[in-house]
Order: structure tokens, then sequence, then C-alpha cells
């Protein structure tokens, strides 16, 4: 079935839209015109919605909104945002009534009449994914990039050439009720992470496996070989494995051994480049291009991965330089919205940093954290709902010595970076880099870095 298809075979049909944000309202739209009985049910008002309700309104939309929004869905199918997963109590009461549940996502995985190749994980996808995109771009393709990052998708369907390749990056709330077979799916690691959402850490790797499943024997799982769970999940892939490793050679994939990086095929090896070729600086950096040079196999050459390996400066809001002032390098790491990514920082920064830590809490544990804060940062500005249980985690470690790690807290997000700056000497290093999500103060990751941003350049020289 193509795109036009499946639009007019929801008309007739009642449909609900649970939230009304970036993906979903493109998809509202293109539902609307080809002339679909759509509701949009979100918690916001409809003064919040804005120009898209008003929009949507005009088109012939209905609404169900306010704290009530997932109370009456009496619909024959239902487009949920990530957000919502098809565990909460309503959703599932509404599949068990006969509603088909699915999401923007889903219905473009359903319909690309392209390769797909789809990247998950608790660190490191945004990066992978986007330095996939680029080895395609450089290697001739038209490229799709979306899913959790880029643009929505769904109403591109009708441009997406046979010939195109779609790279998505891949979120547990997105994949938690998909049945995608993406011809090759990149797990880039897993450990604790959305336990908020999540009833447990299990839900979350169950949800991380729908990536790979459900694909056929022909497609393609790429495994980071160090990982915890690689085991678990080549026994149960469907397709060929090819594995990303930094603990040694690999039969099939990509390693690296003396700071060479080597692509293997049945035990045949051959080197790629030096990992000094990489411009993003971090080991974590080396293995997400693994991942994607694993992934690529057979689709780009060796120059393509010299050649993006030396130009791409990274992805916005990741380790990203935004301004020196006095002698004082501030950096941007918003997208570091896990212990695991900000440990992986702390050990690629080229000195210890002043850190900003804390967000919104995941339920996830700071231990880990709070020994490496101790033993890689030169001091912390706390801030945020997890600033408490981030402080006690940095205090019971057995590397604090609170003469050599200066702790500080900050309500206000402005008021911490200016005591960052305060805190700091000519030489020093400010980072953003929080180990937590952004939703206790911000819309998204990228809003708190671009916030960060503007506060970094308002500052004046101390005197």
């Amino acid at each position: 079935m193509d795109y036009t298809a499946y639009l007019a075979s929801l008309v007739g049909k009642r449909i609900g839209v649970i939230g009304f944000g970036v993906s979903n309202v493109p998809l509202v739209e293109a539902l609307l015109s080809a002339g679909c009985n759509v509701t949009v049910c979100d918690q916001r008002d409809f003064a919040s919605l804005g120009e898209n309700g008003e929009k949507a309104k005009a088109a012939g939309a209905k609404f169900c909104l306010g704290s009530e929004y997932l109370e009456h869905l009496d619909f024959d199918v239902i487009f949920r945002t990530p957000g919502v997963l098809p565990t909460v109590p309503q959703l599932k009461a509404a599949a068990e009534r006969g509603a088909l549940l699915t999401s923007e996502m889903e219905a473009f995985c359903a319909l690309c009449p392209c390769k797909i190749i789809a990247i998950t994980g608790s660190d490191g996808k945004t990066t992978t994914s986007t330095v996939t995109a680029e080895l395609l771009k450089h290697a001739g393709y038209t490229v799709h990039l979306g899913g959790n990052i880029g643009t929505p998708l769904f109403t591109r369907l009708p441009e997406i050439r046979p010939t195109d390749v779609a790279v998505l990056e891949l979120s547990s709330f997105q994949l938690h009720s998909m049945m995608c077979q993406p011809d090759v799916a990149i797990i880039t690691n897993l450990a604790p992470n959305h336990l908020d959402v999540h009833s447990d850490y299990q839900d979350y790797v169950t949800a991380k496996q729908n990536i790979y499943l459900h694909q056929r024997p022909d497609q393609v799982l790429v495994l980071n070989r160090k990982d915890a769970l690689t085991d678990d999940f080549t026994r149960n892939a469907p397709g060929q494995v090819r594995y990303f490793s930094n603990v040694g050679p690999v039969k099939n994939g990509v390693y690296v051994e003396d700071g060479v990086i080597y692509r293997a095929v049945n035990g045949n090896t051959e080197a790629i480049l030096h990992t000094s070729d990489i411009r993003i600086p971090g080991s974590h950096n080396v293995e997400n291009y693994m991942a994607a040079f694993a992934a690529l196999e057979g689709l780009i050459s060796n120059e393509d991965c010299l050649a993006v390996a030396r130009e791409f400066s990274g992805v916005p809001h990741r380790m990203e330089l935004v301004r020196e002032l006095g002698g004082v390098r501030f950096y941007n790491d918003s997208i570091a919205s896990s212990p695991s990514r900000t440990i992986a920082g702390l050990h690629a920064w080229p000195a210890p940093p002043i850190l900003i830590l804390g967000g919104h809490d995941k339920h996830i544990p700071f231990d880990e954290l709070g020994d490496e804060v101790c033993l890689h940062a030169k001091a912390v500005v706390l801030c945020g709902e997890t600033a408490q249980p981030i402080r006690e985690a940095i205090i019971k470690s057995r590397h604090y010595d609170p003469e050599k790690l200066p702790m500080v807290e900050k309500d206000d997000f402005r008021e911490a970076v200016e005591t960052a700056y305060e805190m700091a000497q000519p030489g020093d290093l400010v980072a953003l880099s929080p180990a937590c999500s952004s939703f206790d103060k911000f819309k998204n990751f990228a809003v708190r870095g671009e916030t960060f941003r503007q506060i970094v350049t308002a500052l004046r020289e101390k005197e």
C-alpha cells in the first residue's frame, strides 16, 4: 500500500490523534486533507495550540482537550504521541474495545518505499544517526533523516524514491508498540533510562528490542560487542548480526585496535582509518563511527568514511564549543540527558570541567556519576529536580573531597550558568552536561542548549 492508498483507507473511520506536537501536526493536516474524521486529543487548552490549532479547526478537526484528554478514546484508529505509551490504561482499554493503535513513525515505516536504517540505544543515538546520514550523503545517496530527530517524515512519503535511504533515530517510546522491519538496525548500547515512564528496566529493554525482533533473515542487526545484553540479542536476532567493538576483534563488523579502526567480513580484515582522523573528540564517538561503519557495509567506501570523519564537526548540543570569554571556554552538551553520556564527556573534555548538572528526574541512579564527577570534574553547579540526589551521590563517593571539588546549588538556570562562570579561571572550561532530561524547566534538550547559548553569549568579561 502506498501513501495515497493508506490515507484513503482511513476515510470513514473515527481517528484520534494523541498529542499535537512536532510530528502529529503535519499528520493531522494530511489526514484532514484526505477527508478523514479527526479528533485531536491534547492535555493543553485550545489557546495553547496556537496557529496550528486554528488551522486544524478550520480544516474540520474536532478537539478533546485538557486534563481528561485520554478519557474518551472512542475511535477506530488512534495515532499516539511517543510520550504516551500503549500501556497507559486508557489506551489499553481503547485497544481492548477494538481500536487500532499506531503512530506517525509506525505508519511511515510500514509505507516507506526505500531502505531503512534505524538506530536506537541509551546513548549515542543522535550522533550515530547523523554520522550515518552524512556518510550516505557523501556516497551520493538521497537521505531522509528523521524519527526522534530531524523533520517528520510521514507526509514526505510521496517524494521518497526506492533508491533513497531513510535514517531513523528511534526512542524507546516510539518503539514500544512498533512492528518495524528496518533493513539495518543499530543498538548503540543499553543502560537504565526513562524509568519515570517505563514500568521498569525490562520494559525499557523490551521496547528497544522491537527495533530488530520483526526483521527478516536477510536484514541486519548491529550490536555493541561489549554491551551486557548483546549475547541475548544475538540469540534472538532473526537476521544477520554484525558487531562494533573496542574490546577486541570481531569476525563480522568493525573494531578498533592500537588506534586503527578495521572492518571485518567473515574474518577478513582491512583498515578503514585511524581514530585520530575523527574530528569530534572522545572514545564514545569512536564507537558511534564504528556502529555507522558496520551498518553501512557495502553501501559506502573507505574514502567516504575518511572524508566524513575529518569534516564532520558534531551535532548541535553535543560537546559544542559555544564561546571563549576571558580564557574560559563554554561547551554546550545539553544532549547529555543520561549519566552515562555525561560520564563519556568527562573522559573526553580537554581539561576537568566546571560542570552544570541536573534536570528532570527519570528515576535512574547517579552512583557511578558521583564517582566520575569526583575523579574528573573541577567543580559542580547543581540545578533542577535532581540537584539533591546528584549531590548525595557525589558526597557518598569514596573519591569525594570537598576541598578539591567545590559544589554549589542554584534553582535558577541563568544563575547556575553565571555562577559557573564566576567560579572559572582563565584556562578553565564550563560545560553544560546535565546527565538528566530537560523537562523540569525546558521543552526539550535543544531549548535548554539554546538557552545556555544565549546566556553565555550575553556574559561580559570579568574585570
